[in-house]
């Protein structure tokens, strides 16, 4: 079995309501119902307050708890349940909240060196993949979808975002095919000049 990849899907810390949002972003996916969507979610990460880990670990019994981490006791879908971390990281004790595969045994353990090892860095920067991610995760869904129908075959299921284009009024665009200019548009004022960073 192939580890699903790890992934941090929003910048800052994510307060409650946030949180709820995206404990289920891609709500809207086409054939909801029947589709795994093991690898839509195992693997993304965010980062959230102390009060709402508190909240999440009061909520029901955990299905387990060691070394700073529980886990939920209801799955999300397959063997994908929330895993949610206080961690230390520069003298100071931070909280997350990730999707896990349990069937990979070492996927939780693999989430907390991942977490730990991206927040460490010395500088803040942002991937183009976690630039993207950001978007998604705190565009509105009523402006943020997948391509359907009126899109070419090859093109229907892939997320989409609604831009504000000038003249030309707003449009529909595939989230990954966002230009750079178009990316920084999309992201929050002290988000859009950080330095890339190197994809782990």
């Amino acid at each position: 079995m192939i580890p699903s990849p790890i992934r941090k899907v929003y910048q800052g810390i994510a307060d409650r309501r946030q949180m709820f949002r995206m404990f289920d972003r891609h709500a809207q996916r086409p054939n909801r119902p029947e589709a795994d969507a093991t690898a839509l979610y195992s693997g993304e990460w965010f980062e959230i307050g102390q009060v709402e880990y508190e909240y999440m670990l009061g909520i029901l019994p955990p299905l387990w708890m060691r070394g700073g981490m529980f886990a939920m006791r209801e799955f999300l879908t397959g063997n994908v349940t929330s895993v949610f971390f206080a961690l230390t990281i520069g003298r100071c004790v931070r909280h997350f909240h990730g999707y896990c595969n349990l069937s990979e045994r070492t996927s939780p353990d693999r989430m907390r060196t991942a977490i730990v090892e991206r927040e460490s860095q010395p500088v803040m920067a942002m991937t183009r993949e976690e630039r993207l991610e950001h978007i998604w995760s705190s565009t509105h869904e009523d402006y943020r979808g997948y391509a359907g129908e009126r899109w070419a075959h090859h093109l229907r299921g892939r997320r989409t975002v609604l831009l504000y284009g000038g003249q030309r009024g707003t449009l529909l665009k595939l989230l990954d095919e966002l230009t750079e200019a178009e990316i920084s548009a999309k992201l929050p004022v002290h988000l859009r000049y950080l330095p890339d960073a190197i994809a782990a």
